[in-house]
This record gives C-alpha cells, sequence and structure tokens, in this order.
C-alpha cells in the first residue's frame, strides 16, 4: 500500500522558514516524480514545485521560484524548504507522486498518490 506521509507545517511570522518533509512508502519510486501543491481556504489545489526522481531537475511555481527548494534524498523522502514566507503562502501542503512517462508536472492529473497534507499558516 502506497502512503506518502507529510510533516513540517506549522505556524511562523513572515519573512520566517519551514520545512516540509514527504516520507514516500509502499513500491519502488524509482520510476516517479515527486510534487508539492498548495490549497489555501476558498481556492483550488495548486502546484508548487516538482522534482524527478532520476536526474533530481526541479521545477517550480512562479509564486515560489526563488524562495522554496524542492529536494529529495536516497530514502524516498521529499522535502520543500520555504523560506521569505508570505501570508499569501498559508496553505495545506500536499505531497504527490505521478510516473515519470506523464511530462505535465504542474498539473495535478499527473499524480496518482498523494498525502493527507500539512498546515502551514504565515502571520503578518
Amino acid at each position: 500500500q502506497v502512503q506518502l506521509v507529510e510533516s513540517g507545517g506549522g505556524l511562523v511570522q513572515a519573512g520566517g522558514s519551514l520545512r516540509l518533509s514527504c516520507a514516500a512508502s509502499g513500491r519502488s519510486f524509482s520510476s516517479y516524480d515527486m510534487g508539492w501543491f498548495r490549497q489555501a481556504p476558498g481556492k483550488e489545489r495548486e502546484f508548487v514545485a516538482a522534482i524527478t526522481w532520476s536526474v533530481g531537475r526541479q521545477y517550480y511555481a512562479g509564486s515560489v521560484k526563488g524562495r522554496f527548494t524542492i529536494s529529495r534524498d536516497n530514502a524516498n523522502t521529499v522535502y520543500l524548504q520555504m523560506n521569505s514566507l508570505k501570508p499569501e503562502d498559508t496553505a495545506v501542503y500536499y505531497c504527490a507522486a505521478g510516473p515519470n512517462y506523464r511530462r505535465d508536472y504542474d498539473n495535478r492529473g499527473k499524480y496518482d498518490y498523494w498525502g493527507q497534507g500539512t498546515q502551514v499558516t504565515v502571520s503578518s
């Protein structure tokens, strides 16, 4: 059974930093890409960042580029380092996994597996 478990969310002041983690288990992810999405109250879930599992190529939404960094280790864990946080970054953040033959990294349809989400709140 595939599981994606996020952790690391919390409350932080504007300008602060948080590091989210996503532990993946239940299958081999060598042919899967990983992504982070977020959903604010009353809004649709939106793409944040993605990384290819094989070579670690990274993709970012324009709103977070230069502030957020996605990475992964060799133990099936993906990270999202979030710096210079803004109140508009407040959302539930979700980790996702999708097969690497689907290349539209910012499309929710690419991803087959999702975590339960972790809340990030940025106060002004």
